[in-house]
């Protein structure tokens, strides 16, 4: 397969598949519905996704990983011959490959399993076609594609009459004074930067504030959001910068002429 680099991954010592864009990385999909299957399969082509394999089972689905190396996996809880979370520990015993359960159980005790096994995300069924895809393109990006700055750079946002200096965690204003950002509030600014103009969901912002840990910390991360934007947009409760995509999470406007540097 052509644009596709192979190199030994410096953990594992295994091979790991090292691609060009998102769009090359290989998914493959686990679940025992095939109309399901079907349908996940048609929603990840149209975005653009092109290596697509299917397993219907928990026997099929470890056979195909060792196979064909998938660069995601999406995973199913119940299964004909097991359930999900067996597969996610023998996933995590052999691979970091980042991984998003897909399943119709939606108790918190089942949320907090997949992800203390490992998980990189975890949605309930039915789900949003739409914000299936910017979950599985966010992970992917923050997993093969991390924003590298030259050493020489200050990444710096300039907003309306604000400038963030990303380095030293300030907000110069137009009348000389001076805001210090926290260190959550820093964290958010960063994440969103890596990814101008795109919608950056709650859960990958909570991961980059809590860590693994994140879970059921999407209010605290609304109270951040709001005290950012007292110090960042002229007019917080109207903001231009900082804006809200309602139930997928934030994005940071740039096209109203702010910019980076």
């Amino acid at each position: 397969m052509t644009g596709r680099n192979f190199q030994t991954h410096a953990k594992s010592g295994k091979e790991m598949i090292f691609v060009n864009t998102i769009y090359e990385c290989r998914l493959l999909i686990v679940d025992d519905s095939r109309e399901l299957q079907d349908m996940l399969s048609e929603i990840l082509h149209n975005a653009g996704y092109s290596f697509i394999t299917q397993a219907f089972d928990c026997k099929t689905a470890l056979e195909y990983f060792e196979k064909y190396r998938p660069d995601f996996v999406i995973l199913d809880v119940m299964l004909p011959d097991g359930d999900g979370f067996e597969i996610m520990q023998k996933l995590r015993a052999r691979s970091q490959v980042p991984v998003l359960f897909l399943s119709a159980k939606d108790e918190d005790e089942d949320r907090l399993l997949g992800l203390g096994l490992g998980a990189d995300d975890y949605m309930t069924k039915p789900f949003l076609a739409r914000e299936l895809v910017l979950r599985i393109s966010s992970i992917l990006r923050r997993t093969y594609f991390p924003l590298k700055l030259s050493p020489s750079a200050v990444p710096v946002l300039m907003l309306g009459n604000r400038t963030v200096n990303l380095e030293s965690a300030a907000v110069a204003c137009e009348d000389g004074s001076s805001l210090s950002l926290t260190a959550k509030e820093l964290a958010i600014l960063k994440e969103l930067s890596k990814r101008p103009g795109s919608i950056v969901t709650f859960d990958v912002l909570s991961q980059a504030l809590w860590g693994d840990s994140y879970y059921g910390y999407e209010n605290s991360l609304m109270v951040h959001i709001r005290r950012l934007r007292e110090k960042i947009e002229e007019t917080p409760s109207s903001p231009q910068w900082l804006l809200t995509v309602r139930g997928l999470g934030y994005k940071l406007n740039l096209s109203k002429g702010g910019h980076s540097r």
